[in-house]
């Protein structure tokens, strides 16, 4: 079988400046929470490797960019970091960034690569946190002048950006299960946080749209697909709820300029609503995206839960619903996440019939893999493993494309091996496999393998 994509189908891959970059408190960078969070609990990344030095491509971007041309990229993600271009998060511009942006733009541009740029990825400037973080409405209004700052400064030359990056994250890691820092377990305050993460991301809209840039904006969205376990009517309910908190309190704002009516009576049902202000509909409402990001790396299985939950627990998200393990699933062992590959024909199903079949594009879709390096042979690791995972993936995609979803690419996570969060650099995910301490770079089987999909826009 041939699967052939549309024209002007957007092969290419995703990172992230702090993932990626290094020199984490150089060329004039502040502090964000990760550098502040390492410095104070090393021992919760793994093997201590904080985010000092990730992949090097503050150094090594010209390299890189060399290497995407290789992998055949015709378009990349990758984002701006809040604190190296405003240290101090509300005031002057860092000259050094502004060069070291510019040039990376400038390049990829050469090179016949569409730059596709992130505003935010996680990295709160601590300066911006010390205030509250995305608690704080004046932290909402500095992304607001932020983002403003990056149309002016690059706005003729990148014509895709988004907001955010998987927003529903920092809400579920720093506000309920303990693994971004401020390590805070509170639903009310996590609900707060994602509400003002949509208000600075509608202020980052409506600034885009005021310039009238030549371009458009979006936002990137992990979906997780809420499976129930049963037709039964409790499992159902469970599925519904988890799809309420996880996938559309970003979802339905973004796409439809308000918050699902469900969500919100939920919410008041426990009394978790956040605060609103007058002007807040509005500015939600003004919202709405020209491009849907879309992560997909593992779908949810809930059931309902068969215990009762106890009275001086704080509320979590689990208080409605449990998850479930199918049995006879596929996994991924390194990362205990399961493989399911129709996931992905079922978002962009989901989206075309309940959403109006938004523009939209896979932005992630990846597999880490520990060890990777017992799979040398002559030189390069074989990672077959990946190159199925991909082609699968873009099976169901194409499936879906042919049905009429409004799809426009595919973006692998990632091009080179990153350093992950806490997880630091367990699990390889790249095109690319990287040497930390040579800082060598080698083409895996999988980047030749994309390569080669991306120069014939399919596969056999």
């Amino acid at each position: 079988m041939r699967y052939r994509f549309p024209e002007n189908f957007w092969w290419g891959s995703a990172c992230s400046a702090l993932q990626t970059e290094g020199d984490s408190l150089n060329g004039g960078k502040s502090q964000t929470t990760w550098d502040v969070w390492f410095a104070r609990q090393p021992g919760r990344f793994h093997q201590g490797i904080g985010p000092e030095n990730t992949s090097g491509f503050y150094q090594h971007w010209k390299q890189d960019i060399a290497l995407l041309k290789q992998l055949k990229h015709n378009s990349f993600r990758t984002s701006l970091s809040w604190s190296r271009l405003i240290p101090d998060g509300t005031g002057e511009v860092n000259p050094e960034a502004v060069e070291f942006y510019s040039n990376v733009i400038d390049e990829l541009l050469a090179q016949g690569i569409t730059p596709f740029i992130t505003l935010f990825h996680f990295d709160m400037p601590m300066v911006m946190q010390e205030k509250g973080g995305w608690e704080n409405r004046d932290v909402v209004a500095a992304f607001g002048r932020y983002a403003q700052i990056c149309f002016d400064l690059f706005g003729n030359r990148v014509k895709h950006w988004f907001t955010f990056n998987e927003p529903i994250v920092p809400v579920e890691g720093g506000y309920l299960y303990d693994f971004h820092y401020p390590n805070v377990v509170d639903f009310r305050r996590a609900a707060t946080v994602a509400y003002h993460t949509v208000l600075a991301h509608s202020l980052a809209v409506r600034a885009y749209r005021a310039g009238s840039h030549d371009g458009e904006i979006g936002v990137v969205l992990n979906l997780t697909p809420s499976y129930p376990r049963s037709a039964h009517p409790a499992d159902v309910k469970a599925a519904h709820h988890a799809d309420l908190l996880f996938n559309r309190s970003f979802l339905d704002p973004v796409l439809k300029g308000e918050y699902p009516a469900d969500l919100i009576a939920l919410l008041k049902e426990y009394d978790q609503l956040p605060a609103c202000q007058p002007g807040d509909k509005e500015l939600i409402a003004d919202g709405k995206i020209d491009l849907l990001g879309i992560n997909y790396y593992q779908p949810r299985r809930v059931k309902c839960r068969d215990s009762a939950v106890n009275p001086d627990a704080p509320f979590m998200p689990e208080t409605l619903f449990d998850y479930y393990e199918m049995p006879g699933r596929k996994m991924n062992p390194y990362r205990g996440w399961e493989i399911y590959e129709p996931g992905i024909y079922d978002i962009i199903t989901n989206l075309r019939d309940h959403y109006g079949n938004p523009r939209c594009f896979i932005s992630e879709n990846g597999m880490g893999v520990e060890n990777e390096q017992r799979f040398i042979e002559n030189g390069h690791i074989n990672d077959h493993y990946r190159i199925e995972f991909v082609s699968e993936h873009l099976k169901w995609l194409h499936k879906g494309i042919s049905e009429g979803c409004n799809c426009l690419g595919y973006h692998m996570w990632t091009f080179i091996d990153n350093w992950s969060w806490l997880n630091g650099y367990k699990n390889r995910y790249g095109f690319v496999q990287l040497d930390l301490e040579t800082q060598q770079r080698t083409i895996k089987q999988s980047g030749k393998w994309f390569a080669a999909t991306a120069e014939n826009n399919g596969f056999n």
